[in-house]
């Protein structure tokens, strides 16, 4: 994969084209807003961890719809020395949420929901989960520690 630059951050870089380019195999529309300098106070490895993770699920839920109905969005940005990280996508169906976390129904699956709210809680930051009105929305914010973002 030729990473596509969509800010300052080479990981970011990295992982948006690589689920770019799986979202179009799939016929899913991912958006991808990203504002993030080259140095962040998180390590590459939870980075990868939080995106990874939401973007699988997402593009998973999104490939169940319809055609044409088929989309994810990511912001990625850095506000007021906070790390903001949304990912929205559509579902169909009910999302069975257990304490704020939603829960999946497969064997052997559910374990990156839980992955996202560790490295949120970790870092002494926040993570919610919503689905509403056919809209699945994760959040992440995550403190700035480094002066020089």
């Amino acid at each position: 994969i030729t990473p596509r630059r969509f800010c300052e951050n080479e990981l970011v870089n990295l992982l948006c084209s690589s689920f770019t380019a799986k979202a179009q195999k799939a016929g899913i529309t991912l958006t991808v807003e990203a504002k993030l300098p080259n140095a962040l106070a998180i390590s590459d490895t939870e980075l990868c961890s939080l995106l990874s993770n939401g973007l699988e699920n997402a593009l998973h839920a999104a490939s169940e719809q319809p055609a044409g109905g088929r989309w994810v969005s990511l912001y990625c940005g850095v506000r007021q020395n906070k790390l903001l990280i949304e990912i929205r996508n559509p579902y169909h169906g009910e999302v069975p949420m257990q304490d704020g976390i939603p829960v999946s129904r497969q064997e052997g699956h559910g374990f990156g929901c839980h992955s996202i709210r560790a490295i949120a809680q970790r870092s002494g930051g926040l993570c919610m989960f919503t689905a509403r009105d056919g809209e699945f929305c994760l959040q992440v914010m995550l403190p700035v520690l480094d002066n020089t973002v």
